[in-house]
């Protein structure tokens, strides 16, 4: 018998070998179900209202300033309490969003949910949290679909952590 008849012999034994030791000894399986709810699903809305006037801040040095540039203007590791809602503000600058008439949008995702759009530069609140720690990503896309390559500038991720 060559090797691999051997192999194959050896395996087909040690699996019934294994299979035979399953808990077959008096012909009963025993099989528990637990029901497991799934976990809260966060549900976010935007809430149009007045923004308060906050200085921007300081785009990516490596951004080119004459070209397109993305500002979101939320700093990384803001904390609110559950209730709270989350102001989404930002500014572009060097580029007209489709609804000014231009050919750049605005899309943003929070926790790695669905991509969602925007038009205007008009900020928003997001209401709805949950507790814990969350990412909110907002990125300039460019005429291509693609994100406007500017440095490290287009493509910004903030956490935010939501308290009791």
């Amino acid at each position: 018998m060559d090797i691999f008849k051997r192999l194959h012999l050896l395996i087909a034994l040690l699996t019934a070998v294994i299979l035979s030791g399953c808990g077959e000894k008096d012909g009963v399986h025993t099989t528990a179900i637990t029901h497991v709810p799934p976990p809260p699903r966060q549900i976010l809305k935007i809430v149009s209202r007045p923004m308060s006037s906050t200085p921007p801040l300081a785009p990516d040095s490596t951004a080119d300033p004459r070209k397109p540039l993305l500002i979101f203007n939320l700093a990384n590791g803001s904390k609110f309490r559950l209730g709270e809602d989350v102001p989404v503000s930002f500014q572009v600058q060097n580029a007209k969003l489709k609804g000014e008439g231009g050919e750049f949008r605005i899309r943003y995702i929070v926790d790695d949910d669905d991509m969602q759009w925007r038009d205007t530069a008009e900020a928003f609140w997001l209401t709805g949290w949950l507790a814990g720690k969350h990412t909110i990503r907002v990125e300039l896309i460019g005429p291509n679909g693609w994100p406007y390559k500017n440095g490290n500038a287009n493509i910004v991720t903030r956490e935010i952590n939501v308290t009791e």
